[in-house]
């Protein structure tokens, strides 16, 4: 089998720094959409090496890896493939992709994140510091999800030292599944979001687009109510509803189209305050199913950052504790939700805004990762005092 090794920008020169590298395998995508991957391993990536190697794209003649540095100091490996390939053999081949990365830049002493179950198939040989598995999402309740991801799952709760999850919800339905269980909602970058109280340039793609502007950002998929899109655009014609993110797993030919719908695509992190700055609205129009049952948006509090009121249909982790604390308005039929948005167009901010400021003050990625970072190393020192009882007791659990 020949392997090509593709690299942009890789430095030969072995890292000096002491702390442990860190090694994440990662369904989704560092060029994506920056969210809680990016903003976490960014901050590791200030203090040690850190490597995100994604899922595969099967698109080569022959397995191929192409290795970036980003603008962060991650460096990404996308793994590209043949077509056609067997589960067994495209496993095989990611594995041995991972074992070049790790040999090319002479990582000998590292720790595992997980952010994806399904990476245990080819990477449970591996020999970490400790393992992280990040459960920021229920994987196997969105749709395409693997029939092995379960499995996996149980797998990797067996190895794992530390489990976080992405919200309080999910953390109740994970915290009788391990001993070491944590939960680490949604974050916020407060002054990134902040910009868009003060003066900032219109876009010139939503300039032209009148007010009231409700507004959306995030992935268009499953979890959006189209149904619910549609019902209040045409309740409210005058109201104008923008729509930013990318399409993915649904059919784009499934979006309602309105004339006062306005779906401008995918947008670059750094843009979004621009847009959020001329919304009067924020808008979370989640459905109510299975792949929103745990789910905790980031962008509740990047809205609030924005000093923008939001209206939200009744998802848990928005509901508990925003909805509670009179942060965001909950309403889930289109009539409740028109009526809701209505009252956010009348709120009087010059109360409202200390309250929502108090709450953010408490919850940023700084302190996020902070916290995180403490119970990696923590996890990592009992590792090593705990080194052959566990491997013993690991040999027990998957034999």
């Amino acid at each position: 089998m020949t392997f090509k090794w593709n690299t942009h920008g890789m430095d030969s020169v072995v890292s000096s720094q002491q702390l442990p590298a860190l090694v994440c395998l990662s369904h989704l995508r560092w060029n994506f959409v920056f969210q809680r991957p990016q903003h976490l391993l960014s901050r590791f990536a200030r203090e040690r090496r850190v490597f995100f190697f994604e899922e595969p794209l099967h698109d080569s003649q022959e397995p191929q890896l192409h290795v970036t540095r980003s603008p962060e100091g991650v460096w990404v490996a996308v793994p590209h493939l043949p077509e056609g390939l067997d589960e067994q053999r495209a496993m095989a081949m990611q594995q041995l992709l991972l074992d070049e990365l790790l040999t090319r830049h002479a990582v000998k002493h590292y720790v595992s994140w997980y952010y994806t179950p399904m990476a245990m198939a080819f990477s449970r040989h591996l020999e970490p510091l400790a393992v992280i598995y990040d459960c920021m999402d229920e994987l196997s309740a969105f749709r395409g999800a693997p029939p092995a991801l379960l499995h996996r799952e149980a797998e990797l709760l067996v190895r794992a030292d530390v489990v976080f999850t992405g919200g309080q919800s999910l953390y109740e339905a994970k915290r009788d599944r391990h001993p070491n269980v944590h939960a680490f909602p949604s974050s916020v970058d407060v002054p990134h979001f902040a910009t868009a109280r003060g003066s900032v340039q219109e876009p010139a793609d939503q300039a032209s687009i009148p007010h009231p502007r409700l507004g959306f950002f995030g992935v268009v998929d499953e979890r959006m109510d189209l149904e619910l899109l549609a019902a209040v655009a045409d309740a409210r014609p005058d109201w104008q509803l923008v729509i930013i993110g990318p399409v993915v797993k649904i059919d784009p030919a499934s979006l309602p189209r309105r004339p006062n719908l306005h779906f401008l695509g995918g947008k670059n992190y750094k843009e979004l305050p621009t847009y959020l700055a001329g919304w009067d609205v924020a808008l979370l129009p989640f459905a109510r199913n299975e792949s929103t049952r745990f789910i905790s948006p980031t962008k509740t509090p990047e809205y609030l950052a924005a000093g923008k009121p939001v209206v939200s249909t009744s998802i848990r982790d928005v509901v508990r504790p925003y909805g509670e604390m009179g942060l965001v308005r909950i309403a889930d039929t289109p009539e409740d939700f028109v009526r809701a948005c209505e009252a956010a167009l009348a709120e009087e901010h010059a109360a409202w805004l200390p309250r929502v400021d108090a709450h953010l003050a408490t919850m940023s990625w700084d302190s996020t990762w902070s916290r995180m970072k403490a119970l990696l190393d923590g996890a990592t020192r009992q590792r090593r005092e705990e080194a052959p009882v566990r491997v013993e007791a690991l040999n027990e659990q998957t034999t």
